[in-house]
């Protein structure tokens, strides 16, 4: 694979939420970092004190079927015969460690990148909720003012027309 017409948009299609973690599949990283999948798996069984739980984690049965109807992938076969594993992004720059090849360690800088990108896109988008949440609290307060003066009105309306005294200075008569 060429590195150098790999996108951040073509990463970022091969980023997946699992377990609420945003990862990517092992073939994919062995893929992008232009090594088998199959010697992927074996530098991180030889270093699997490098990849803890929060690292890497293999994925279920469940979660392979998961994925391929939701057409992540076409079948169960383009995952090689075995349970996927998959990394996060500590995941992802420790293995640039491990396999150790300068496609390796340039790939996984495009990738971090991306990750970065994610994580800045997800608190612009806080932030727009926390401007949501400010406009909806002061529509709710001019709602809440404008049903006063409805009421008020309405009091207004409802009164009865009775005749009252005339207001001001009254002369005593001679």
């Amino acid at each position: 694979m060429d590195l150098e017409h790999i996108n951040s948009d073509q990463i970022a299609d091969k980023i997946y939420l699992i377990r609420g973690i945003k990862v990517m599949l092992d073939k994919d990283l062995a893929e992008l970092y232009g090594v088998e999948a199959r010697r992927l798996r074996q530098q991180v069984k030889r270093n699997a004190n490098r990849f803890p739980q929060h690292f890497m984690f293999q994925l279920s049965v469940d979660e392979v079927n998961f994925m391929v109807t939701q057409n992540v992938s076409p079948s169960k076969k383009t995952f090689g015969g075995t349970l996927p594993y998959v990394f996060s992004e500590y995941g992802i720059l420790m293995l640039a460690n491990v396999i150790k090849s300068q496609q390796a360690i340039a790939m996984s800088i495009k990738i971090i990148e991306v990750f970065i990108k994610f994580r800045e896109m997800l608190m612009n988008q806080k932030d727009i909720l926390l401007k949501f949440e400010q406009l909806e609290k002061l529509v709710i307060q001019h709602d809440d003012d404008i049903q006063s003066i409805f009421n008020a009105l309405k009091q207004l309306i409802q009164q009865k027309n009775e005749p009252r005294e005339p207001v001001g200075f009254k002369l005593k008569s001679q």
